[in-house]
C-alpha cells in the first residue's frame, strides 16, 4: 500500500521455491541404471518383536532381525513355521510401532 492508502502497483519480490532434496537435479537416469538399482538387494535390517496375546503360544525367542525389503507375508509365513501352525489354523497378526 502506498502512503495515500491505495494499493501500490509494485509486486512483492519473487520467492525462491525450495526444491525437494529427494528429486534428482541432474539428467534422468537411463532405464538400464534404474533396473540395476531395482534388482540390487537391500541389506538394511529391521527388528521385529513378537508378543503373545491371549492364549497364543509363547515363543522362546521373540526378537528377530529381517531384511527391510521383505513383505509382511514373509513375517506371517515365518511365524507360522515357528509356531508349527498349519495353513488352515487361524493366525492373527497385529502390526504397530513402538
Amino acid at each position: 500500500m502506498s502512503s495515500s492508502g491505495t494499493p501500490s502497483s509494485e509486486s512483492p519480490p519473487p520467492t525462491a521455491i525450495a526444491q525437494d532434496p529427494a528429486e534428482p537435479t541432474g539428467p534422468p537416469a537411463s532405464p538400464s541404471t534404474v533396473i540395476a538399482n531395482h534388482k540390487r538387494k537391500d541389506t538394511s535390517k529391521v527388528i521385529v518383536r513378537f508378543r503373545a496375546i491371549g492364549n497364543a503360544p509363547i515363543m522362546k525367542q521373540n526378537v528377530f532381525k529381517i531384511t527391510a525389503s521383505n513383505k509382511f507375508m514373509a513375517v506371517i509365513q515365518f511365524l507360522r513355521k515357528e509356531l508349527n501352525y498349519q495353513h488352515s489354523d487361524p493366525l492373527r497378526v497385529l502390526a504397530g510401532t513402538g
